[in-house]
């Protein structure tokens, strides 16, 4: 008969699930990580609001027919 230890677990992944779990314990900041962190924090954001007052209004695809123009400009 199987016994209880007869399915091991894969080194790799016990390793991968225990650095998973603690990884804020292993982060450190770094010019690098620093410039990531402003570029998703304000960066990203900021580029996506500049865009959408950009464009907002341009388009109205309520209410239209076959051959309208969607855009409103």
């Amino acid at each position: 008969m199987a016994g209880h230890d007869s399915v091991h677990m894969d080194p790799a992944l016990v390793k991968y699930a225990n650095m998973y779990v603690k990884r804020h314990e292993y982060f450190r900041w770094t010019p690098r990580t620093a410039w990531i962190s402003i570029a998703y924090v304000l960066a990203v954001p900021a580029a996506a609001m500049y865009t959408a007052y950009k464009v907002e209004g341009k388009w109205d695809l309520r209410g239209k027919l076959r051959g309208d123009t969607i855009s409103e400009f």
